[in-house]
């Protein structure tokens, strides 16, 4: 294709009029290059005077939009190019983001192994990693850092804060190796936090605030925002944080841009391209795969209902917060549930019709 094309060198010898039409067609033919230009938001966001500035249809958004308020969504925002494409409910009422706080650590493991703080090939048993009663048996403590980070740990202890439904269907201690079996439960993800703060002898909440949510300059995040989670059951706590919507959009933006904010790579991008490699089939949650702490696409699969593109992938917490990034529209979609409201919930299909939704109101290019 590039072979048939005309050189430079022949072009310099057409005639001006030629040579302009030339770049024209191109123009015409290629529009995403006049959009090429990567925003980011400063210390607030900057919102597109309409969605039709960037081909989307205010209309077809109009009815995503009754559709969120019908389910009861607490807040949506969907930003494309780096800008507000889209926005409604709280986007700036800090809600409890649930299991997107496991984002925020594959984030700070990131920086960690880029600095050589973790090895996550190190195992348990080197890291003197135990718990309490009943304790970690030696073949348990074969685990690595890796295998906690995608959940095929093979430690099946219990957790301060496993779900009624993980406790349910948690496997017997000792029924699969380490690194053989892909099952989501949190006392992986609780243990990595005290690896985390182990390792880098600081507080995973310091950490997530300087190296993360300053660079980004999250508008609404304080440090005050998060809490230790302890029960008796582990000596592991639950790492919660309170955020906005419009501060998670940054960080899915963080993401869509392979880590780099501003012309600094704060998530290095190697790391987050291995982050998003598909290492378990997550069909029985009904999505598509886990890779290291995100869940990613398969086969086009990521959500009920809705097909997303094979370059998707999302953080999600109980109750109804979905992250999702969709790089190959430069897009983040944020939906947030109140879930402060006990009896309110959001679950994954009635989150794919809205994604669906909200998709279908981008024009065809």
């Amino acid at each position: 294709m590039i072979a048939n094309s005309p050189s430079l060198h022949g072009l310099k010898n057409c005639k001006p009029m030629l040579l302009t039409l030339f770049f024209i067609i191109v123009l015409i033919s290629k529009p995403y290059f006049i959009a090429a230009t990567q925003h980011y938001p400063g210390k607030i966001w900057n919102k597109v005077q309409t969605p039709e500035e960037l081909r989307w249809s205010s209309e077809q958004l109009k009815l995503a939009r009754q559709y969120s308020e019908s389910i009861g969504s607490a807040a949506v925002m969907i930003i494309v190019n780096g800008e507000i494409l889209d926005e409604w409910g709280e986007t700036t009422k800090k809600f409890d983001v649930r299991s997107i706080m496991k984002n925020f650590m594959n984030a700070l493991y990131g920086i960690a192994v880029r600095d050589g703080t973790i090895n996550i090939q190190s195992t348990l048993a080197e890291l003197n990693i135990d718990d309490n009663e009943p304790s970690l048996t030696p073949a348990e403590k074969q685990a690595r850092v890796t295998d906690l980070l995608k959940a095929r740990s093979g430690v099946y202890h219990v957790s301060s804060a496993d779900t009624p439904a993980m406790k349910e269907g948690k496997p017997q201690r000792g029924s699969h190796p380490p690194g053989t079996f892909w099952y989501y439960h949190n006392w992986d993800f609780c243990a990595l936090g005290g690896i985390y703060e182990r390792a880098t002898k600081s507080s995973l909440f310091e950490d997530f605030n300087r190296l993360i949510a300053q660079p980004l300059e999250m508008e609404d995040f304080q440090l005050g925002d998060t809490t230790y989670r302890r029960g008796p059951e582990s000596m592991y706590p639950w790492y919660s944080f309170r955020i906005s919507a419009r501060d998670l959009a940054r960080f899915g933006l963080l993401y869509v841009r392979q880590g780099a904010w501003q012309g600094k790579q704060v998530v290095p991008r190697p790391w987050i391209d291995e982050s998003l490699k598909p290492y378990s089939d997550a069909s029985s949650w009904g999505r598509g795969g886990y890779g290291m702490l995100w869940w990613v696409t398969v086969h086009n699969r990521l959500f009920p209902n809705v097909e997303v593109g094979n370059t998707a992938f999302a953080g999600t917490g109980l109750g109804g917060h979905y992250l999702v990034m969709i790089p190959d529209m430069d897009a983040v979609v944020v939906h947030r549930t109140n879930t402060d409201m006990t009896r309110h919930r959001i679950n994954d299909k009635q989150f794919g019709n809205l994604l669906k939704m909200i998709l279908d109101a981008r024009m065809k290019q």
